[in-house]
């Protein structure tokens, strides 16, 4: 898997194999505390980041929110963080705390082990997962050789992660540390029972 942007971004990409992903999972709850406090009592990253990216690009991120603020203002307002299986919780988890969105893509589902990072062209968009059509003209998005199926606000229906997965790629869609990836991994390793790789 190669993911590839020529548009100057920072970006992690991870590969993650051997999934085993299940319905959401009680021993995860501690994680979607420990998500929840640091929501509550302002301990998250920098929404800035996200939101800066946003306006690079031209888009209004008060209009069209990052994933990760959207969890947050979520939080914030007493509602409980979304679960809906094992790996798509650790990922609203952890974009929830770093304050960097995450996509999340059903490497199966795609077209071709090639994704980029890239501008939405005129026309083009995807069925959104419980969405109507997702218009990412002019917008950051991911794409493989079939289109788009995903942007750092909202991921595509067609390559959307079920418990059929087994594999998906993973994208922070800003720069996030060392000690951040690993963290992923371990919880990649737990709750979706799988491997990592750097893509």
């Amino acid at each position: 898997m190669k993911v590839t942007s020529d548009l100057g971004i920072e970006f992690v990409a991870l590969e993650l194999h051997e999934l085993e992903v299940t319905g959401p999972r009680d021993d995860f709850e501690l994680e979607v505390a420990r998500a929840t406090q640091a929501a509550r009592s302002g301990t998250v990253g920098d929404p800035a980041r996200a939101r800066a990216l946003y306006r690079r690009f031209g888009t209004d991120p008060t209009r069209v929110r990052p994933s990760s603020e959207a969890l947050l203002r979520r939080l914030k307002k007493g509602e409980p963080l979304p679960r809906v299986n094992s790996l798509v919780d650790v990922a609203n988890a952890m974009s929830v705390q770093l304050q960097v969105p995450v996509g999340l893509y059903d490497m199966d589902k795609a077209s071709g082990d090639d994704l980029s990072i890239r501008l939405g062209a005129e026309g083009e968009g995807y069925t959104g997962i419980r969405k109507e059509h997702v218009n990412v003209a002019g917008r950051l998005c991911v794409a493989d050789s079939q289109g788009p199926l995903g942007n750092p606000s909202a991921d595509s229906a067609r390559t959307m992660i079920t418990t059929d997965t087994q594999r998906a790629a993973w994208i922070y869609f800003l720069p996030v540390t060392e000690e951040e990836i690993d963290r992923t991994a371990e919880l990649v390793a737990v709750f979706g029972r799988g491997l990592v790789r750097m893509a």
